[in-house]
């Protein structure tokens, strides 16, 4: 049995509180998760903040030394995706990833 409880002087009252917002898109199947880098190409994705330039540099070394026949397509083949382009770099993305044969993307990397 639940019991209301008095509020303290001066705390507020709220008559409903939800902890969660309203969904404001329709809902996304997302691609099953790649199981498998070997012989893939890999996109690049960066915003040009914060030393991406350096990770992807050590991400790419790393993968090689696990994936030797990995392809990897520079970020700078994309553009800025969080530049004064924004909204046309981001909208050409899919066809762009399609034309490099990208099969998965890394994006946004920074330390």
């Amino acid at each position: 049995m639940d019991k209301q409880r008095k509020p303290s002087a001066g705390e507020p009252v709220y008559q409903v509180v939800w902890p969660l917002g309203k969904t404001t898109t329709d809902p996304v199947t997302l691609s099953p998760p790649v199981s498998d880098l070997r012989g893939k190409t890999i996109g690049e994705l960066w915003d040009w903040l914060f030393k991406g330039d350096a990770m992807f540099s050590v991400i790419r070394e790393r993968l090689r030394q696990r994936y030797p026949d990995t392809r990897f397509v520079d970020y700078n083949v994309f553009g800025n995706t969080h530049g004064r382009k924004e909204r046309e770099v981001i909208a050409a993305l899919p066809e762009m990833l399609r034309a490099q044969g990208c099969d998965v993307v890394i994006s946004g990397v920074g330390a």
